[in-house]
């Protein structure tokens, strides 16, 4: 690949652009990707990494099975399990109202064809879980879900990205997307480069790309925030979310605990800052301490937060753009992106290199989100 010259650039190096660049050379493509700080330096390096299909919007869920697969495959596609353990995730009812509106979730995807999720009673959640409190009734399961180490998961994708001959630009940032003779000329901080096609996987700005070829989107972003605690004797291997409550609770391979779920800290999108909110950090603990009473007295060690993109439907945008030939995207997951990466990026590079995807992708369209 000549300097200045490639056949498709992807802007954003989180793991959703890694994993689209990586099928992309896969493909034959000579492929660039711009990062402007470094690679999996936002959301994907912020994640609690939950490899979740249970309690999945409708529109998404044959696309996170699928990615599912990928998982338990995931050695053979980047030469690294990434860290996946498939204990489990279960969504815990902490009253009997919350139990109904289970049942009816479970009813819901038996009607649309779904058998991936399954009611437990009380007795079956603490044979998975003896530490849960008592006052929990049940839950609904997805035994085949699980977690990652995201960590190992970003330096596994770049491994594989760069193995194949795609280059990584870090420390550049897309500044403007200029029509060319055939394609697009990417304007960085650091000189042009000229391309065919461009895969927006700019996260939380992906917004900011969209209006770089005229898509004005409705779109926001948030700052969530996981804390991990010290280690602990291994007890369980789910990972548990609750009906009622913005909280996802696992126990690491290591036996620290990593809480998570939506809860908020503070961001600033345009200088790309995040900070720490204690007092919603002091809500998650009491919440997990409610649904797990042992770990009362067991240490956090450190918190962190991450920015990432957040749309209206809180559905991402996967597929073409509604107004510019030659620009795809993939962004916009809103929290709960991780599973789908090792779908997605093959899903947006068959629309590069065959004019479409196979599978149904018409929920994602970024022009739901046009102004």
């Amino acid at each position: 690949m000549r300097a200045g010259q490639a056949t498709t650039a992807v802007i954003g190096g989180g793991l959703h652009g890694l994993a689209c660049a990586l099928a992309l050379v896969q493909r034959g493509q000579d492929v660039v990707l711009f990062e402007r700080s470094w690679i999996g330096r936002r959301a994907s390096s912020a994640t609690a990494a939950g490899v979740r299909t249970l309690w999945r919007d409708p529109a998404e869920i044959s696309l996170s099975l699928e990615a599912l697969e990928r998982w338990y495959r995931m050695d053979a596609l980047v030469g690294d399990d990434c860290g996946f353990r498939a204990g489990g995730q279960i969504k815990v009812a902490e009253s009997h109202a919350e139990m109904e509106a289970l049942a009816a979730r479970f009813a819901q995807m038996r009607e649309l064809g779904f058998h991936h999720e399954e009611l437990i009673d009380a007795r079956e959640l603490r044979r998975l879980a003896p530490m849960i409190s008592e006052h929990c009734v049940g839950g609904l399961i997805a035994r085949r879900d699980g977690a990652a180490d995201p960590h190992r998961t970003i330096a596994a994708f770049r491994r594989a990205v760069e193995g194949h001959g795609a280059v990584i630009r870090e420390g550049i940032a897309a500044m403007a997307l200029e029509p060319a003779v055939g394609g697009w000329r990417v304007v960085t901080d650091a000189g042009s480069w000229t391309v065919r096609h461009v895969v927006n996987a700019a996260g939380a700005w992906g917004a900011q790309v969209c209006r770089m070829v005229g898509e004005v989107i409705q779109f926001g972003y948030k700052a969530s925030m996981v804390f991990v605690t010290e280690r602990v004797e291994q007890a369980f291997r789910p990972v548990f979310s609750t009906v009622g409550r913005s909280l996802s609770f696992k126990q690491s391979s290591q036996g620290t605990l990593v809480v998570g779920g939506g809860i908020q800290g503070g961001g600033d999108l345009e200088k790309g800052l995040t900070q720490v909110d204690f007092r919603a950090l002091a809500k998650g603990a009491a919440a997990a301490q409610e649904l797990f009473p042992a770990i009362r007295n067991v240490q956090i060690v450190r918190a962190w937060t991450g920015l990432e993109g957040k749309t209206p439907d809180l559905l991402p945008v996967i597929g073409p753009s509604a107004r510019a030939s030659g620009v795809f995207h993939i962004f916009g997951f809103s929290g709960h992106g991780f599973e789908l990466v090792p779908l997605v990026g093959e899903i947006v590079a068959d629309c590069i290199t065959s004019g479409r995807s196979h599978y149904d992708i018409d929920a994602f369209d970024v022009a739901r989100l046009l102004t």
